[in-house]
């Protein structure tokens, strides 16, 4: 994946900022910090119209990320995800948390157990919220369906520093 350089939040990203702000100062566990951004990224979910049409596109090369939000002390980012269909990620793992909210499309999700056995499959449709956090986040995610999709990502630490937040990857 590639991943372009951040830009300044959109002014419909303001209350998502804001209410990301708010959970993540609550200083709770992993799990529970990504049960309360889930809830502000379903209260704030923008439209893929927060997107240029350009940015919309995606890439023929693989899925691609544009970073929307870098919070200045490292506390999180969000991220826009574009999915081209066919498009998917490496069975991989993360650092952190990470909350997602599909605006466009559909994401296939699998999951897997720490021997890479399937543990379950979920379909997540534009408006869907979920999260999570290690240990426990084995996964995979592939854009099955005839449209792009787009999904907004927010990662527990400043992508922009680190450049990824997989862990590990697994064959």
């Amino acid at each position: 994946m590639t991943t372009t350089a951040p830009t300044r939040p959109a002014h419909r990203l303001t209350d998502l900022v804001d209410g990301i702000r708010a959970a993540v100062a609550v200083h709770a566990d992993w799990g529970e910090t990504a049960r309360l951004v889930a809830e502000q990224l379903r209260r704030h979910l923008p439209g893929p119209d927060l997107l240029t049409a350009e940015q919309r596109l995606g890439s023929p090369d693989d899925y691609i990320g544009h970073t929307l939000h870098a919070e200045p002390d490292g506390s999180f980012s969000i991220v826009a995800l574009i999915w081209r269909p066919g498009q998917t990620t490496r069975i991989h793992d993360h650092m952190t948390w990470c909350v997602l909210g599909v605006i466009q499309g559909v994401e296939h999700e699998e999951l897997f157990d720490a021997e890479l056995n399937l543990i379950g499959r979920s379909e997540n449709h534009a408006g869907d919220v979920g999260g999570f956090a290690p240990p426990g986040d084995i996964h995979r995610v592939r854009n099955t369906g005839d449209e792009t999709a787009i999904s907004i990502h927010v990662y527990g630490t400043d992508v922009t520093r680190i450049g990824s937040t997989a862990r590990r990857y697994y064959d």
